[in-house]
């Protein structure tokens, strides 16, 4: 009876000995559980965010909102949200052959590293780069990729690129299956502050620039800043232009901020935090635009972004695509502007001349090469701006104190004639 009392004892131990390790196992495991939501929540906490998100609103119902997301190491820590706006399993990047071997393998991993990305096909193609390549021609091969590669209405277009990749991808996005969604990864100033934002795509025809095209606006803008590093600096330069443009047109107190900071702006001597600033202000001013008239309607609002644009398409076209890039033939353009204004005694002298000088502190053109152009090239050329109307040609002009500026072909032609004498005869009113 003792010896029988005695095993049992030694069972219970046995047994209360295996329910103990077994419980101090599944401590262990619900211990390593929360040890890995902890690392989960701790990753999630030290995620690199956008140094600042800019919202381009489109409906009051918000359902064609999108966000600029403005930073830098987005492209390498943040494909989730990238992600977050691809509505379906495969994409598209299109990008250059500059791009290419720079940023696109990172883009793509970036994506299959996201956690939501594990069955995301991904396809690209490859495209010349410069402005000349921004025709109907090169346009073709996006779509032959994707007619190659049988992509579907679901497909996401991934613009990678400048100006250019990104108004023919989002072109190819509006007609490709009669719509698709598309997202851009703007790589230079020019398109991150300005022709990334507020969905205007197409390509040039020999007649006139950005002639083909259609209003598309993006799923989201992804703006890494860390992409300008790789940047030359005569293309960086080239995209300050549209930066100081906003302060010209409706912006005074970011000019003044754009003059007080323009060594901290300095492709050699970059200070980001002034950079992310720049960016982020030009984005706000764009999207407060594209708000108000999203198409360019008969409110004339978003046709006062093309300060410069008269003049300077017409020294693209005339000069021949790719000699200039477009941030400089812009910079031309608003000198004119600001000469023409000057001459019609709608902003004073004072204004002129900080105007000129905060392009050339940005070792940005403002004459119009020797030979290149004549007065009646001008004229030709400009009378089929997009921005022309019944026969008139129509500008954006600076008028009153900064920040002021009117759409208008009602002025004196001849003070018209006089700066273009002037900037072809390489004699400026300055």
């Amino acid at each position: 009876f003792s010896r029988r009392r005695q095993n049992r004892r030694r069972r219970r131990r046995r047994t209360n000995e295996k329910n103990a390790k077994t419980t101090t196992t599944l401590i262990s495991n619900d211990a390593k559980e929360n040890d890995n939501d902890d690392n989960d929540n701790n990753n999630n906490n030290r995620r690199k965010e956008p140094d600042a998100i800019v919202s381009v609103k489109l409906d009051q119902d918000g359902q064609r909102d999108y966000p600029i997301y403005i930073g830098s190491e987005l492209v390498k820590e943040r494909g989730d949200l990238l992600r977050k706006h691809i509505k379906g399993e495969t994409v598209l990047i299109v990008t250059n052959e500059t791009v290419a071997p720079l940023y696109l393998e990172k883009v793509k991993e970036s994506l299959l590293l996201s956690s939501s990305s594990k069955s995301l096909r991904i396809e690209s193609v490859v495209l010349p780069d410069g402005e000349e390549h921004k025709n109907l021609d090169v346009l073709d091969l996006i779509f032959e990729k994707a007619l190659d590669a049988r992509l579907d209405r679901k497909t996401t277009f991934i613009a990678l690129g400048g100006g250019v990749i990104g108004d023919m991808t989002g072109f190819a996005a509006s007609a490709y299956q009669r719509g698709v969604n598309f997202i851009q990864i703007p790589t230079t100033v020019m398109a991150m502050v300005d022709s990334s934002v507020g969905g205007k795509t197409g390509v040039n025809h020999k007649k006139g620039k950005n002639m083909i095209g259609a209003f598309y606006q993006p799923q989201c803008v992804f703006v890494d800043i860390d992409s300008l590093d790789s940047l030359p600096e005569r293309e960086y330069n080239s995209g300050i232009a549209e930066v100081i443009k906003y302060g010209l047109i409706r912006d005074a107190k970011f000019f003044d901020w754009i003059e007080q900071n323009a060594d901290k702006l300095q492709k050699k001597a970059i200070d980001r935090k002034s950079l992310v600033y720049a960016i982020q202000r030009s984005c706000e001013n764009k999207a407060e635009v594209v708000e108000l008239d999203e198409k360019e309607s008969g409110l004339n609002v978003r046709a006062t972004l093309n300060l410069g644009h008269t003049f300077g398409h017409a020294i693209e076209t005339g000069v021949g695509y790719g000699e200039y890039l477009h941030g400089e033939a812009v910079s031309i353009g608003t000198a004119m502007a600001a000469d023409l204004s000057f001459r019609l005694g709608w902003i004073d002298e004072n204004l002129q001349t900080r105007t000129v000088d905060l392009l050339k502190r940005f070792d940005l053109p403002i004459e119009v090469p020797r030979g290149s152009m004549t007065k009646e090239k001008f004229m030709d050329l400009m009378a089929v701006d997009k921005k022309a109307s019944q026969g008139k040609m129509n500008f954006i002009l600076l008028k009153g104190d900064l920040g002021g500026c009117v759409f208008t072909g009602d002025f004196d032609q001849t003070k018209l004639r006089e700066t273009l004498e002037s900037f072809v005869d390489g004699r400026i009113s300055r």
